[in-house]
């Protein structure tokens, strides 16, 4: 197999993992809430997250004024992502969530082609159809009632859109290793999550839970920061250089039958047969996008392979 179609393997199967453990982080996010504030959780967990990267930040010195803006710019993204989807998950069901976010499928093709001016082809946008069908189902379970926490997670989704495509405009036009990309964005999500609590909401700024009386908590934060940002946002950062963000989303597009599954075994929370049905689609939508159902007369190099 070529190098070129090797690496985008390994990428389509990144970003799968990254749905697995996104997919297990509503309910762990939601666990870890019970303990502990939003803006604290956030300010701890990528806190941590920058500690573990800040010697990849070296890198940093060959990167030109107007890298360091777009970097920091995808960081105040992810602030407000995570900023909406945190609040939302505590606002809201658990699945609700996981379910809602699935809509970035549905925008990123159009953000892409606003932003990268990629129309996107007709399996992607039968792939984009199939997940928007299978949301439906998965809203669709009679209980469905859009609340405040609903209306954040939507937010989030629509970001998630953009973050994608920005990522990619940014590090098309100045390569940085995915690891120090990860550490930057961690850096504002810690420091803007913090002077939200300290400045706007004094009570979300609370003395950490012990660790001997609290290990469920630490369990929870421990997942968070290994699996759910330092592996997922590496793989996520890693796939955009080598591949499409609507790729990147559709891939990512199981994240939802994931997180319904371990809503249900972890929370107890009742995922109707519906929901199952949407979440089984949602997943055929992502095998739709990675799936080379012609032969390429000649093998195109990933659109990332220029970063």
């Amino acid at each position: 197999m070529p190098r070129q179609k090797r690496l985008l393997l390994l990428s389509d199967l990144m970003l799968l993992a990254v749905a697995v453990v996104w997919g297990s982080s509503y309910g762990v996010v939601k666990s870890a809430l019970v303990f502990y504030p939003v803006l604290g959780l956030l300010a701890l967990r990528f806190g941590i997250t920058f500690v573990v990267l800040s010697p990849t930040l070296a890198r940093l010195r060959h990167a030109d004024r107007a890298a360091l803006r777009g970097v920091l710019g995808t960081g105040v993204l992810l602030l407000g992502i995570f900023l909406c989807e945190t609040f939302g998950v505590l606002l809201t069901r658990a699945a609700n969530a996981a379910f809602l976010i699935s809509l970035c499928v549905v925008l990123t093709p159009l953000v892409e082609w606003l932003l990268l001016q990629r129309r996107p082809g007709a399996i992607e946008w039968a792939a984009v159809a199939l997940s928007l069908l299978g949301a439906w189902l998965l809203a669709g379970d009679g209980e469905f009632v859009l609340n405040p926490g609903d209306g954040l997670i939507l937010a989030a989704a629509a970001l998630r859109a953009l973050m994608v495509c920005v990522t990619k405009r940014v590090m098309r036009a100045a390569p940085m290793p995915a690891l120090t990309v990860t550490a930057v964005q961690s850096g504002v999500v810690a420091l803007g999550s913090a002077a939200a609590a300290l400045v706007l909401v004094p009570a979300q700024w609370q003395p950490m839970p012990s660790l001997s009386g609290h290990l469920a908590f630490w369990g929870c934060v421990l997942w968070l920061v290994v699996a759910c940002t330092l592996f997922a946002f590496f793989a996520q950062n890693y796939a955009i250089k080598r591949s499409r963000p609507t790729r990147v989303a559709l891939l990512m597009g199981s994240e939802p039958a994931f997180g319904a599954l371990f809503a249900s075994l972890w929370l107890g929370e009742r995922i109707p047969a519906t929901a199952w049905a949407g979440g089984g689609l949602i997943v055929a939508a992502s095998l739709l996008a990675t799936v080379r159902w012609r032969k390429p007369v000649a093998i195109d190099a990933p659109q990332g392979s220029q970063a």
